[in-house]
């Protein structure tokens, strides 16, 4: 039943804003050139790797020292529009046509930090990932990521259809607001570099 309200809403919605998407690749290729779209390996269920899409919002610059500047610096007017709306997010409605990602679930992260998470929190993985969550219509980027976390851990355990369908309502609600889209001092969330119960325990073991 979720696997067809996922691809019954996701085509919907694509259809109705393919000429909007439009728009925003033309105004991206102007902006900040190729590649249109940012494609980045992330963890799905049960922690298969996956590609994710999203529309590009920063540029690719560089510091002396070959790095990537910080996202602040490198976050242009065109992508905080499109982060503040959640348009960069449109792209991926490809991934849950595709089957990759679910409309609700929690938020698909960073591969590297598969290693870092306790067992409880890689209860996450027992789902599809989602475009929307728990944790993003409970604080988004505001809150911190043992908190962010422990929600996600909730919605496994809790999921259902109704639940999902509260989900999407509320988030819809904060994409009219911007609400929670940024954390309190940086443009994204800091890095996870795991929680502090496990950075407690593993001090302890090195004694």
């Amino acid at each position: 039943m979720k696997r067809l309200f996922d691809l019954t809403i996701s085509l919907l919605i694509f259809m109705f804003f393919s000429p909007i998407m439009i728009i925003i690749a033309l105004l991206i290729r102007i902006n900040l050139g190729s590649p249109i779209i940012f494609k980045q390996k992330r963890p799905g269920l049960n922690e298969k790797p996956f590609y994710i899409y999203k529309f590009r919002t920063m540029t690719n610059e560089r510091g002396s020292d070959g790095e990537l500047l910080p996202d602040h610096v490198r976050l242009t007017a065109l992508g905080i529009f499109l982060r503040k709306y959640s348009l960069d997010e449109l792209v991926q409605l490809i991934n849950v046509i595709k089957g990759d990602v679910s409309l609700v679930g929690p938020r698909p992260l960073l591969m590297e930090y598969l290693p870092l998470y306790s067992p409880e929190q890689s209860k996450r993985h027992k789902v599809k990932p989602g475009i929307t969550g728990w944790a993003q219509v409970n604080g988004r980027n505001s809150i911190s990521w043992d908190e962010k976390f422990k929600l996600d851990v909730w919605y496994v355990e809790n999921r259902s259809f109704f639940l999902d369908l509260k989900i999407i309502a509320i988030t819809l609600l904060k994409v009219l607001r911007s609400d929670g889209i940024q954390s309190s001092e940086q443009v994204t969330m800091p890095l996870f570099t795991g929680s502090l119960k496990q950075k407690e325990k593993s001090e302890t073991n090195l004694l």
